[in-house]
């Protein structure tokens, strides 16, 4: 286990699945690693096991606490859905399966969380991601929603430690 918390954030897709990997050390964010997986036209159950297959590997090189994991958006395509809740479940089980725990956000959550409010564009949280991590660049929009998915899980983790101490001491 690291001294810094270690949090794998996932933004599944049946195309490209984006993943970031952030760092918390005392107040300090940082990004250890980010990206996307490139999932080309391959059949779909080709498509889900190498999400399962890279993220394990993922979890496996760069030991992750967590793993969290932005839920399915569900709009007027059904197949599209049904699809994309595929790509999330062969990311689930890869965290499940390398014993980590997993959390879930919905996309208005991660917004909340990053930018401030839920229903900011995907710019906007490209740019809060950008500066919050100290990025040089603006990360590709798969992997800044991978990332901001992370922070919004290590911002809901520092509340509920605020909530709890707070209770404690009542």
């Amino acid at each position: 286990m690291n001294s810094a918390p270690r949090i794998l954030g996932i933004d599944p897709g049946s195309r490209y699945t984006g993943y970031g990997l952030v760092e918390k050390a005392g107040r300090e964010l940082r990004m250890v690693e980010g990206g996307y997986i490139s999932l080309g036209d391959k059949p779909l159950p080709e498509r889900l096991g190498k999400i399962f297959t890279e993220i394990t590997g993922m979890i496996r090189e760069f030991d992750p606490d967590v793993m969290c994991v932005e839920q399915v958006f569900v709009s007027n395509n059904a197949k599209s859905a049904l699809t994309l809740g595929q790509a999330r479940g062969a990311a689930v089980c890869a965290g499940v399966n390398s014993h980590l725990p997993v959390y879930e956000y919905s996309a208005k959550q991660i917004k909340q969380a990053v930018v401030g409010k839920g229903a900011a564009k995907k710019e906007q949280v490209q740019f809060m991601v950008r500066l919050l991590l100290k990025l040089q660049e603006t990360p590709q929009v798969d992997m800044a929603d991978a990332l901001a998915c992370a922070i919004c899980h290590l911002h809901s983790q520092q509340v509920e430690s605020q909530i709890n101490s707070k209770a404690i001491n009542l």
